[in-house]
C-alpha cells in the first residue's frame, strides 16, 4: 500500500446475512480511486483503501444505491468565531478535508455548520480540534439540543462582543478626540499610544489571532483585512512618534494615525454586534417553533394522583392530562374528556378542532377549553412538531444555487482585496514618491477596511432563512433552499382533484338498487365485504356508510384483485362481484338499463362520482359519492391565474365529474380518467413544451408525477405532513397556500438579489473611492475611519433587507 492511501472503515446497517460479496463488487467497481476493500461480515464493516478524501463519499453513495445502509451521523452544530464569507469557506474546508467527513455545509447567517461523517473515521472531538487550529471552534454540548447549544452560544458571543465593545469604546473616543481636535496638547502621541494599545492588542485581540491563525494555514479572511489594516497604522503611528526626526529632516511632518486604529476596530467590533442582534430575528421563526414545546405536564401516576412531569421523561403510553389553555405536550390521541383545540401553529388553519376520545392531537397545539386525558404515542423527536422544526433547519442549512457563486467570489476575495491594497501603495508611491507616503499608507489602510466579505456572505443565507421561517409560520413547510429559489419561476400547475382541489372525504349521497332479483340487505352486505378490501377513499365513504345503516347481511369475500383507476373484482361463495366506474363494466360487458343510464349522466353533472355494481355480470347497484370541494379551491385557481400561472387538473373520475368540479373552480384545463402512471407523463408532457411544473399532489399516489415535476407540493395535515417527500409541504392542505408559497418564492429571490446587488455595488464603489481614485481630480481622500464605520454598516443592511421579508405579504 502506497504512503497516500487512506484506510476507511464503513460499518453498516443492513443485515451482515443480506449481503454477498460480489453486490458490493458491483457497487465498487466503477469507483476509481478505491485501491482494494474488504468485506467483514462478523464485524458488520467494509474496509476501504482510497487514495484521497473523495473515496468515502464515493463509497458511501454507491452503496446506498445499491440498497446497503452505511452508518452515518449528521448534526448542526454552532461555530464560533466566523465573521465572513471567507471564514465559512475555512471552515467548510478544514471539515470536508477531514477523513471520514462526508460533507460540511456552513450557515454563515445562523453561525452553525451541517455535518455529516461516518463515526469509526472520525468523530465531533477532532472535528473540533480542526476548527479550532484555523482560529474558530466547534460547540458540543451533548447534554443540550442542538438549538439550545446554538442559542447559548449566540447569547455568550454578544454578551462578549458587547463587553468588548464598551470598554474598547471607552479607551478610543478620548483619542478620537484628541487626534481629530487636540492633537496639540502636551504628550498628545503618547497618551493616544497608551489608550489604543488595549483596544487593539486586548479587546480587539481576537482579530489579530484569528489572523495569524488563518495565516498559518495559507489562508485569509476579514480578521485578516482588520489586522492588517490596523496594525499597519499603528506601527506607522508608532514610528513617527518615537522617531519623528526621520520626517522632519527632511520638511515633512510625522503624522500618527491612533485614532484612525482605534475607532476602525470599535466601529467593526459595534457592526458586529448590530449584526449578530439582526440576525437573532432571521431564526426567530424557530425559536417561536421551539416556544410551542411545553417543559413540564401532569402525568398521571400508579397511585391515580397527577404529578407535574418534565416533558424529556414522557414515554409512549403515559397518561397525560392538557387542561384549558396548556400547550399539548406530545402526539397522543383522547382518551377521556373533550375540548376544542387551536391547531393553527402546525397546520395553519384558524378555526379551533373539536376533540373528543379516539381524536388525534398534536404537539405545541393549544387545548382552548375543556380538559382531556391523552394517550402518549409519539414523543420527543418523533413528534409532529419535532420532525417540523428538524425540517426547517434542515432547509434553512441548506444552500440556494445561487450561493455557489457567491462562494467562489468569497474565496478569492480576501487574498484579492489584499493584492489591490497592495497595488495601491505602489501605486501612490510610483506617483508621489515620499512625500505621499501618508497618503498611500492611508489609501492602503482604507482599502484594507472597506472591503466588506461579510455583506456578500449573508447576503442568500439570511434571506433564506426569513423565507424559510416565514414559510413555516405560514403552513407551507419547505424542505431545501433551491426549491424555495426556484418556484417563483413555475408557470404551470398541475392539481389532482381528490384531497386537493376537494375535501378527500367523499361521501355516499344516493345509493340505488338497479332492477334485481337480489336482496338489499345482500347486495349492501356483498358491497360492503368487497370494498372492505380496498383502501381507496371511495371505498372508505362506501363502507361507512352502510356500517351506519346497519342494513346488510354479513360475508367474507376471497380472490380480491384490484382493477388499477377502474375498480375492483373478488368472489363471495359462487358469485362473482364487480365494483367500478363504466369503463369497468364496460370491459367485462356489464348492460345498464336505459333510467339508471340517466340517473348516472345527472349525478355526474352534479360532480359525483358513481359507483357500479355488478355479480354474476348482472348490473345490481349504483352509489353516488360527492366530494365537496374545498371553500378556498377556486379563489386560490383565480390568484394562481392572477400570477400568470396556467392550471391543470388532472383526475380518475368520468369526464362529466371532472367538468363540473373544473367549472366550478374555474379551472381551464382538466384531464379525466386518468391513470395514476399517467400523471408523470402529462407532467412530461408540459415540461417539453417549456413549462416549468409544480405538481400539487397527496405524495402517495402522485410520487411518481411529484418526482418529475421541477416543483413538488404535497398536500398534508397532521400526521401526513412527517411522511411527505415533496420538496414543499402544505401543512393545512389549504390550496390557497400554493399561490402563497410561489409568492414567498418570488420575494425571496428578489430580496436575494437586492443584497446581493448591493453587496458587490457596494464593493465595487467602495474600494476605488478607498484607494484615492478621486484624489487626483477633487482632493478626496477617505479617512479610514469612515471606511470601517461603512464596512461595518454594510453587513448590517444586507441582514436588514433580509429581515423585511418577515412583513412581506403573500396572501393577497
Amino acid at each position: 500500500m502506497s504512503q497516500k492511501e487512506i484506510t476507511y472503515i464503513i460499518p453498516i446497517t443492513t443485515s451482515g446475512s443480506n449481503i454477498q460479496e460480489s453486490v458490493i463488487a458491483r457497487a465498487f467497481k466503477d469507483i476509481e480511486d478505491i485501491h482494494e476493500w474488504k468485506w467483514e461480515p462478523n464485524n458488520q464493516r467494509i474496509v476501504v483503501h482510497g487514495a484521497n478524501g473523495e473515496t468515502l463519499t464515493h463509497a458511501t453513495k454507491h452503496l446506498k444505491d445499491i440498497g446497503i445502509e452505511p452508518v452515518i451521523s449528521e448534526k448542526i452544530l454552532p461555530v464560533e468565531g466566523m465573521s465572513c464569507a471567507a471564514c465559512s469557506a475555512s471552515v467548510e474546508s478544514i471539515l470536508n478535508a477531514q477523513p471520514g467527513v462526508l460533507n460540511a455545509s456552513v450557515n454563515l447567517a445562523q453561525n452553525n455548520v451541517k455535518v455529516s461523517w461516518v463515526p469509526e473515521n472520525t468523530g465531533l472531538p477532532e472535528m473540533k480540534n480542526a476548527i479550532r487550529s484555523i482560529g474558530y471552534d466547534l460547540i458540543i454540548d451533548e447534554k443540550k439540543t442542538s438549538e439550545e447549544a446554538m442559542e447559548e452560544a449566540r447569547r455568550k458571543k454578544s454578551q462578549q462582543t458587547r463587553k468588548r465593545l464598551i470598554w474598547a469604546g471607552t479607551l478610543a473616543f478620548p483619542v478620537f478626540l484628541i487626534g481629530m481636535f487636540f492633537h496639540n496638547i502636551p504628550y498628545a502621541n503618547y497618551i493616544m499610544w497608551a489608550l489604543t494599545t488595549p483596544v487593539l492588542f486586548v479587546f480587539g485581540r481576537h482579530f489579530f489571532i484569528n489572523a495569524f491563525k488563518q495565516a498559518r494555514h495559507g489562508a485569509a479572511n476579514m480578521d485578516t483585512l482588520v489586522a492588517l489594516s490596523t496594525s499597519m497604522a499603528y506601527l506607522f503611528s508608532s514610528f513617527n512618534m518615537l522617531f519623528p526626526g526621520v520626517w522632519t529632516s527632511q520638511g515633512l511632518e510625522a503624522h500618527v494615525y491612533f485614532e484612525a486604529a482605534a475607532v476602525i476596530i470599535v466601529f467593526i467590533m459595534l457592526g458586529k454586534w448590530l449584526e449578530e442582534r439582526a440576525k437573532e430575528g432571521t431564526s426567530s421563526a424557530i425559536r417561536k417553533l421551539m416556544g410551542l414545546r411545553p417543559k413540564t405536564v401532569l402525568k398521571l401516576q400508579d397511585d391515580g394522583s397527577w404529578k407535574e412531569t418534565d416533558i424529556h421523561l414522557i414515554e409512549k403510553g403515559d397518561v397525560l392530562r392538557v387542561k384549558p389553555g396548556n400547550k399539548i405536550p406530545v402526539d397522543g390521541e383522547v382518551t377521556e374528556g373533550s375540548s376544542f383545540v387551536d391547531e393553527s401553529a402546525v397546520t395553519g388553519e384558524s378555526m379551533p378542532v373539536a376533540k373528543t376520545p379516539g381524536k388525534k392531537v398534536f404537539t405545541g397545539t393549544i387545548n382552548q377549553s375543556g380538559s382531556f386525558s391523552m394517550s402518549a404515542e409519539k414523543v420527543g423527536s418523533e413528534t409532529i412538531l419535532a420532525q417540523i422544526i428538524k425540517t426547517v433547519q434542515d432547509a434553512q442549512a441548506t444552500k440556494a444555487p445561487v450561493q455557489r457563486m457567491v462562494d467562489k467570489v468569497a474565496s478569492v476575495f480576501v487574498p484579492t482585496v489584499i493584492g489591490i491594497a497592495i497595488l495601491t501603495f505602489v501605486v501612490w508611491m510610483l506617483f508621489g514618491g515620499t512625500e505621499y507616503l501618508t497618503q498611500a499608507l492611508l489609501a492602503t489602510v482604507s482599502v484594507l477596511v472597506i472591503a466588506c466579505p461579510c455583506a456578500l456572505g449573508l447576503a442568500t443565507p439570511t434571506a433564506i432563512m426569513v423565507g424559510v421561517g416565514k414559510g413555516a409560520n405560514s403552513g407551507i413547510l419547505i424542505k431545501n433552499a433551491g426549491s424555495l429559489e426556484k418556484a417563483h419561476k413555475t408557470n404551470a400547475v398541475v392539481l389532482d382533484k381528490t384531497g386537493t382541489i376537494t375535501v378527500g372525504k367523499p361521501e355516499v349521497t344516493n345509493f340505488e338498487i338497479i332492477n334485481s332479483n337480489l336482496k338489499e340487505e345482500k347486495i349492501r352486505g356483498m358491497l360492503l365485504a368487497t370494498e372492505s378490501h380496498s383502501e381507496h377513499p371511495l371505498a372508505g365513504a362506501i363502507v361507512r356508510y352502510i356500517e351506519e345503516t346497519g342494513r346488510f347481511e354479513k360475508f367474507e369475500a376471497d380472490h380480491f384483485l384490484n382493477h388499477s383507476g377502474n375498480g375492483i373484482s373478488a368472489t363471495i361463495g359462487n358469485d362473482k362481484i364487480l365494483i367500478g366506474n363504466e369503463i369497468l363494466m364496460v370491459k367485462n360487458h356489464i348492460k345498464l338499463p336505459e333510467t339508471p343510464g340517466q340517473k348516472i349522466g345527472k349525478w355526474q353533472d352534479d360532480a359525483k362520482t358513481v359507483i357500479l355494481m355488478a355479480v354474476n355480470d348482472e348490473a345490481v347497484a349504483m352509489v353516488a359519492i360527492a366530494d365537496k370541494i374545498k371553500e378556498s379551491s377556486s379563489e386560490a385557481v383565480s390568484r394562481l391565474h392572477k400570477l400568470g400561472i396556467e392550471v391543470y387538473m388532472l383526475t380518475g373520475d368520468n369526464q362529466q365529474t371532472a367538468r363540473a368540479v373544473a367549472n366550478a373552480t374555474g379551472i381551464k384545463h382538466f384531464k379525466a380518467q386518468v391513470m395514476p402512471g399517467e400523471k408523470a407523463e402529462f407532467v412530461k408532457e408540459l415540461q417539453k413544451t417549456n413549462k416549468t411544473v409544480a405538481m400539487v399532489g397527496d405524495g402517495i399516489n402522485d410520487s411518481e408525477a411529484l418526482a418529475l415535476a421541477d416543483l413538488s407540493i404535497a398536500m398534508g395535515k397532521g400526521a401526513d405532513v412527517a411522511m411527505d417527500v415533496a420538496a414543499m409541504t402544505i401543512t393545512s392542505s389549504d390550496l390557497l397556500k400554493v399561490p402563497e408559497a410561489i409568492k414567498l418564492s418570488g420575494k425571496t429571490v428578489k430580496t436575494i438579489k437586492q443584497n446581493l446587488f448591493w453587496a458587490f455595488f457596494y464593493n465595487v464603489i467602495a474600494i476605488p473611492i478607498a484607494a484615492g481614485v478621486l484624489f487626483p481630480v477633487s482632493g478626496f481622500l477617505l479617512n479610514p475611519m469612515i471606511a470601517g464605520a461603512a464596512m461595518a454598516f454594510s453587513s448590517v443592511s444586507v441582514v436588514s433587507n433580509s429581515l423585511r421579508l418577515k412583513k412581506a405579504k403573500i396572501n393577497d
